[in-house]
C-alpha cells in the first residue's frame, strides 16, 4: 500500500512538473504574429522571446517612426480610402485579386476590407525571414533598417518603387516581400495564424511539398482582423506577361476564385501594351469591380454595355516617365467626376489624382449594378469638353517600371 502511495505521489509530481515546463517551451517560440508586430515596431506578446529586444534603443527609435508614419498615413490616405469604399461599394465579392502588387497588402485591405481572400502578384520574391532572435545586434538593427528603406516609397506616395525594391528586398538576412506582408498586416490591426510556402503547379494546383523549380512561387498567410473573421492572403512571385502567365498555372488558380475584385494602382501602363494582354482580359472577364487609377486597363478595352462607370478626382494625363499613355476618352470621362479627398497612384498629390471605379453589369440585361451603394451619387452631366492636345508618343525608357503599387 505504501509503496503504491508513493508511486502515484512521484506520478503526480512528474505529471505537475510536465505541466510547469509546458508553458515555458512553449514561450522560447517565436510566434509569425509576434515576429510581424516586432518588424512593425509594435509590441510582441507577453512573454515573447522578442520582448527582450524591444529594449533595445535601436528598435524603440524603429517603433517611433513607424508609429508616426503609419499615423500620418492613416490619417492623409487609409481612413479616407475607407470611407470612400464604405460609400461607393454595397456587395463586394470575397475574393480580390491585386495584379502588379508587389507587398501591397495596405491598400488592399483599405479598399476591399471585407474581402475574405486576397490574391496578390508581382515579379518579387517571396523571400523569408528568420528567427530574429537567432540574429546578432547589428543583424537585427539592419534589419530593421531594410524594412524602413523599403517602406519609404510606399509611405510616402502610396507606391513601391520597383529599382529601389530590387536592392532592398535582397539586402541583409530577411528578405523578399515577407517581412513588407508582415508590417503592413500587423500595422492593418491583423493577427496572424500560420504562414505556408507554396507553389502552383501547371495547373493552378496549390502544392505545399516538392516545390519543382519551375513552379510558381509564394507564400499563404492565415490571418483574422477584430471581427475574427479568418481571411487568407496569397501572394505569388509571378511574371505576368502573354509569355508569362502562358507558361504557368497562375491565371487557372485564379479562376478558381473568381468572380472577384480587381485593384489596378502605379501599374507602370503595362496592361496599355500588347505583351500583357492575357492577364487584362483575364481581369475584364473576372471582375465584377474593377478600381484603377489611369495606369490600370485603357477605358478603349471596356466594353461600354457591360461596365458602368464612377470617375472620382481629376485626370491630369500620366508622368514624364510615360509619355504617350494620355487617353482622350478617359479625359472626357473625368469630366464628370466626383470629387475625392486623397491622393493615389503616381499623381499621389490629392488634387491631382485620379480614380476609376467601374462596375460590371448583370447578364440578365437589366442593366443595374448591385455592386454600387445605394448612397453613391449618380454621375455629374458631362460639362463641355475643353480639348487637349495628345501627349507625344516617345520611346519608353527600357528598365524603369513603376510596379502596381
Amino acid at each position: 500500500m505504501k509503496m503504491r502511495l508513493a508511486f502515484r505521489v512521484l506520478t503526480l509530481a512528474f505529471a505537475f512538473a510536465l505541466a510547469l515546463a509546458q508553458p515555458s517551451r512553449a514561450a522560447d517560440t517565436v510566434t509569425v504574429d509576434d515576429t510581424a508586430h516586432f518588424l512593425a515596431g509594435m509590441p510582441p506578446s507577453a512573454g515573447s522571446p522578442l520582448t527582450p529586444l524591444t529594449r533595445d534603443p535601436t528598435w524603440q527609435r524603429h517603433a517611433r517612426f513607424f508609429d508616426q508614419a503609419f499615423a500620418q498615413l492613416e490619417q492623409r490616405q487609409l481612413a479616407k480610402i475607407r470611407a470612400w469604399s464604405d460609400t461607393n461599394l454595397a456587395a463586394p465579392r470575397p475574393t480580390m485579386f491585386y495584379m502588379f502588387s508587389g507587398p501591397d497588402f495596405l491598400y488592399a485591405d483599405a479598399f476591399y476590407g471585407k474581402a475574405t481572400t486576397y490574391v496578390l502578384s508581382a515579379l518579387e520574391p517571396p523571400g523569408s525571414v528568420p528567427d530574429l532572435t537567432r540574429l546578432s545586434h547589428g543583424g537585427v538593427g539592419a534589419a530593421l533598417y531594410n524594412v524602413e528603406r523599403s517602406l519609404s516609397s510606399i509611405l510616402s506616395f502610396s507606391f513601391f518603387i520597383t529599382k529601389q525594391m530590387k536592392v532592398d528586398l535582397h539586402a541583409g538576412q530577411i528578405s523578399g516581400t515577407l517581412p513588407i506582408l508582415y508590417v503592413f498586416l500587423a500595422r492593418s490591426g491583423k493577427t496572424i495564424h500560420g504562414v505556408t510556402p507554396v507553389a502552383l503547379d501547371e495547373n493552378g494546383a496549390v502544392i505545399t511539398e516538392n516545390l519543382g523549380k519551375s513552379a510558381v512561387r509564394g507564400t499563404r498567410i492565415m490571418f483574422a482582423g477584430n471581427d475574427g473573421v479568418e481571411r487568407t492572403l496569397y501572394y505569388f512571385s509571378t511574371d505576368l506577361s502573354n509569355a508569362g502567365v502562358k507558361a504557368s498555372g497562375f491565371l487557372k488558380f485564379c479562376a478558381t476564385l473568381a468572380p472577384g475584385n480587381s485593384l489596378l494602382k502605379s501599374a507602370s501602363y503595362l496592361l496599355h501594351s500588347g505583351n500583357f494582354t492575357t492577364v487584362r482580359d483575364f481581369i475584364l472577364a473576372n471582375s465584377a469591380t474593377i478600381i484603377q487609377d489611369d495606369s490600370g486597363i485603357p477605358l478603349a478595352y471596356y466594353n461600354k454595355k457591360r461596365w458602368r462607370f464612377f470617375p472620382f478626382g481629376r485626370y491630369a494625363g500620366p508622368i514624364a516617365e510615360f509619355p504617350g499613355r494620355y487617353q482622350e476618352s478617359y479625359a472626357e470621362l473625368f469630366h464628370r467626376a466626383q470629387p475625392m479627398d486623397f491622393g493615389i497612384g503616381y499623381r499621389w498629390r490629392s488634387h491631382e489624382s485620379n480614380l476609376l471605379l467601374a462596375v460590371k453589369l448583370p447578364d440578365d440585361g437589366s442593366g443595374v449594378a448591385d455592386a454600387v451603394a445605394p448612397d453613391a451619387p449618380p454621375p455629374k452631366p458631362a460639362r463641355p469638353r475643353v480639348p487637349r492636345p495628345p501627349a507625344p508618343i516617345e520611346p519608353q525608357r527600357g528598365g524603369f517600371f513603376w510596379f502596381g503599387r
